[in-house]
């Protein structure tokens, strides 16, 4: 049988998964500004990989968020 956690331990966790997330956001930031600058200039192509890298990113983050409710839960 698993024992839970300890609070230590668990600090440890939210933090390395706080700095995913800050890692994921500003990867959807730099596309999202990467992907205009392409449209702007007439690049149309981009687009679609960007909003699927966009959602893989969106993905991600909701998959760290399940996890800390599911730690939080135990």
């Amino acid at each position: 049988m698993k024992k839970p956690f300890t609070r230590e331990q668990k600090t440890t966790i939210v933090y390395g998964i706080l700095s995913l997330v800050m890692v994921l956001v500003i990867l959807q930031l730099w596309m999202l500004v990467a992907t205009m600058n392409a449209y702007l200039g007439g690049d149309y192509a981009v687009i679609w990989p960007a909003a699927i890298g966009s959602l893989i990113c969106l993905g991600l983050n909701l998959g760290l968020l399940r996890y800390l409710y599911a730690m939080d839960r135990k």
